[in-house]
């Protein structure tokens, strides 16, 4: 069976929002961190895709290979404007006045990457969250999910929001019924915890085009946690050598979920109220 097309009802709703891009702009050096050289992926490209798809909103995630230099991520907010939101990489020691310019800026969140390429540590995990807490941001996560039992509880105390990237991440793609796959949905039935419906391709081991291994729990997770789900198209699809399309993606999405309204509520509704559209 095929992938429906992006119905011009879904992808066209006012304040649909794509919750997972990346930006990289010449005259920005990647960091000695980087684990890839990523591909040409100027804003300019990433605004095609968001009018070919109808998209008129977009979380701008600071890439791994940027490190703590957030400044392609500003200057990308600030050339989206109001339709677009930051989650940027920040340094534990940086001043309470950097923060204040980031949150200025679109920021509403700080990544954690604790796969290949991230520079912040489990360490700072607390201390990070309750220097952000004022400000109402969020922690960006992305880990190996099949750790999630191990972390569970210390994420579930976490004093900020929580969003956990791409379906979880489970580097080995789980059954419903596996235990890091219920901690998963224990953690989004907390309410404070969101997750990403976005980048399937990356830990599946089927393929496309409906990666069903990943794509299972995705529909479980629209289909009982509608109310937590954001979609991302995870753009430019960094260190993939064949890159996915970007319509197929949002066909997924309406492939996973149980109907229109469903869509919506994970394209417009949940993004506005997580990041304050």
């Amino acid at each position: 069976m095929d992938l429906p097309a992006p119905s011009p009802l879904a992808a066209s709703w006012p304040g649909a929002c794509d919750c997972h891009i990346h930006v990289y702009e010449p005259g920005y050096p990647l960091a000695p961190t980087a684990t890839f050289e990523p591909p040409p992926a100027p804003l300019s490209a990433y605004q095609q895709v968001q009018r070919r798809l109808g998209l008129s909103r977009a979380v701008v995630v600071q890439p791994t290979g940027y490190s703590f230099d957030n400044r392609c991520t500003l200057d990308t907010l600030a050339r989206l404007g109001a339709g677009a939101r930051g989650v940027a990489v920040i340094d534990p020691s940086v001043g309470e006045e950097t923060l204040l310019q980031c949150h200025a800026a679109g920021v509403r969140g700080v990544r954690f990457m604790l796969l290949g390429g991230g520079v912040l540590p489990w360490e700072a995990l607390e201390p990070l969250a309750a220097r952000i807490q004022p400000l109402g941001w969020h922690i960006d996560l992305q880990m190996d999910g099949g750790d999630l039992p191990l972390f569970e509880a210390r994420l579930a105390r976490l004093s900020v929001p929580l969003v956990i990237d791409h379906v979880g991440k489970f580097l080995t793609p789980r059954q419903l019924d596996d235990p890091a796959f219920r901690s998963l949905r224990a953690l989004l039935d907390r309410g404070h915890c969101w997750v990403k419906l976005s980048a399937p391709y990356e830990t599946s081991r089927l393929g496309p085009p409906h990666y069903e291994d990943v794509g299972r729990m995705a529909r479980a997770l629209a289909h009982g946690h509608a109310e937590r789900c954001l979609w991302g198209s995870n753009w430019p699809h960094p260190n993939r050598l064949q890159a996915p399309a970007d319509a197929d993606l949002l066909g997924l999405l309406q492939a996973w979920a149980p109907n229109a309204a469903t869509c919506r509520r994970i394209l417009v509704d949940n993004p506005a109220q997580l990041y304050g559209f």
